[in-house]
């Protein structure tokens, strides 16, 4: 087993932990972990936009404002501020590391080409078509790898983080191709590792969505908040082939109506702006319909626009589509709803502290009460470009003064056994995405909550027996992390006595008068 020593330590290949790396001091010795591929992250598979004031005709108290809407009331306002206000300047050192957003040129102007998303009050959102995060990734993977000061390590899955004087100086990394579990040591460390959606049956993240840095934070002794606010996306493509593929929010941007089985539309009995509402109020109604005429999808149709316009705008979904056989061009597509974003997570500060001096949390994995009780449509890419360059900052500007870790011990797996039951891992992993998708879903009740919460105590006891006694593997850390973050999921939702924005509750329809976040703490558990 080896010993690595960085200065910082970045685990995700995300927007934000590629963000942070890039925006280092390029003195400072940087590892960046990825749990797969480089490309393995959600951002990869982000289809809309970045969220951000370019046009004239807007402003940045519009997009401040409809922020707080979309959030419910629960968006804390100096995190609203300081994204939204550095969200030209991160558009334009994003440009500056090659992404090539998409342009326009018409009657004699030219310029980006802004869509607009639900939430949004005006055409806000600049993409590369309908492949942005595909774009995104792609430009800062590349400029990344002609960084000297970063080491890449790929196929790393993280275990526990190491604390040594109340502060953060590494975490032990699994090597899954080895089966090796080494010794990370670094002066500070950065969790960029993403959402935990996939604590969920349905889902439009990738396998790699596990939740693995709050679940890390939360046992080293880090508060989290708002987990109960998990963003259901409205539109996920309903086909058996179709695993997780994800239809932009920017089709009904672009006028695309949402459908009941018999063609009529039906938003507009929900939303004054239609199938332009936040995206909890989609969701919700989406969910509502299929329950009560008990149908397996709804549609989303684009077709009454030109062909053109579709194949040029979306062509990720329409030859995603048409391979399936549907052509969007023509036919409507079948959508369901399905778990999309973590809106809670390890609570930071503006520089992206978490409580653990050394430890940083950005992007999805952190909780910055940016987004509230319902994140707006492409502000998450915003978030881990803003809180990205604030993170990296903090860091430089104190890094030659953070004490250097003592030699940690190596992990011990002497006394433990190779399984030949991995058949626990499938079925405890099946059956805790199952009851979450059940009962701690798009509405909930209180009994639903509870029951839930007594599977999550058994499985927890299965799962701690297991992880005690044989060797680990990727899937099992992964198991142990969901199993944390639905117990956070479930302690939070039965903590909120009121619907609010992402959580709605039967037994509670009604949303209290103050708005106030729910934080659990480590220690009181």
């Amino acid at each position: 087993m080896a010993t690595y020593r960085h200065d910082v330590l970045i685990i995700g290949s995300g927007a934000a932990g590629l963000t942070v790396a890039l925006r280092m001091s390029p003195d400072a010795r940087i590892a960046l972990l990825s749990k797969g591929e480089l490309t393995s992250a959600s951002t990869y598979y982000a289809q809309g936009g970045v969220a951000a004031v370019m046009d004239q005709q807007d402003s940045l108290e519009s997009h401040i404002k409809d922020t707080h809407v979309a959030g419910a009331g629960l968006c804390h306002e100096d995190a609203v501020r300081k994204t939204v206000e550095n969200g030209p300047d991160a558009i334009r050192w994003l440009i500056d590391q090659g992404v090539g957003f998409t342009r326009f040129e018409e009657d004699g102007r030219q310029g980006f080409h802004l869509t607009r998303e639900g939430g949004h009050s005006h055409r806000r959102v600049i993409h590369v078509a309908d492949a942005t995060g595909l774009a995104i990734s792609g430009a800062l993977i590349d400029q990344v790898g002609r960084r000297q000061n970063v080491e890449l390590f790929e196929h790393r899955t993280a275990v526990d983080l190491i604390v040594q004087d109340g502060r953060c100086a590494g975490a032990y990394i699994h090597n899954p191709i080895t089966g090796r579990t080494d010794v990370f040591l670094a002066r500070a460390v950065v969790l960029a590792t993403g959402g935990a959606s996939k604590v969920y049956l349905y889902t439009s993240n990738p396998d790699v969505a596990t939740g693995d840095g709050i679940a890390m934070a939360w046992r080293a002794g880090c508060r989290v908040s708002n987990m109960e606010f998990m963003q259901f996306h409205p539109t996920c493509l309903y086909h058996p082939k179709a695993k997780s593929f994800l239809v932009t929010e920017a089709i009904r941007g672009e006028g695309g109506h949402l459908l009941l089985p018999d063609g009529s539309r039906f938003m507009h009995q929900f939303h004054e702006r239609g199938e332009l509402a936040p995206r909890d109020v989609v969701a919700r109604a989406i969910d509502f319909e299929m329950k009560r005429l008990g149908a397996d999808c709804l549609y989303l149709d684009i077709s009454h626009r030109p062909a053109d316009f579709i194949i040029n705008h979306f062509p990720t979904v329409y030859a995603k589509c048409l391979q399936l056989g549907i052509d969007i061009t023509r036919d409507p597509i079948p959508v369901v709803p399905a778990a999309h974003y973590t809106c809670g997570g390890v609570i930071t500060d503006m520089h992206g502290r978490t409580d653990l001096p050394g430890l940083y949390a950005i992007g999805e994995t952190a909780f910055t009460g940016l987004h509230g009780a319902n994140r707006m449509a492409s502000n998450s890419l915003l978030e881990c470009f803003v809180f990205g360059q604030a993170a990296s900052e903090d860091i430089s500007a104190q890094l030659k003064t953070l004490p250097e870790p003592r030699n940690a011990p190596e992990w011990d797996d002497s006394l433990v056994t190779d399984s030949d039951e991995d058949v626990i891992i499938s079925h405890n992993w099946d059956e805790l995405r199952r009851f979450m998708w059940d009962y701690v879903g798009i509405v909930r009740t209180v009994k639903r909550l509870e029951r839930a919460m007594h599977r999550i105590d058994l499985l927890k006891r299965e799962i701690a027996e297991y992880y005690s006694n044989y060797r680990i593997s990727s899937d099992l850390l992964e198991l142990r992390n969901l199993v944390v973050i639905g117990e956070l999921i479930i302690r939070s939702a039965l903590q909120r006595r009121e619907s609010r924005g992402l959580h709605y509750i039967l037994d509670f329809p009604e949303m209290e008068a103050e708005a106030k976040d729910t934080i659990l703490v480590p220690d009181q558990d």
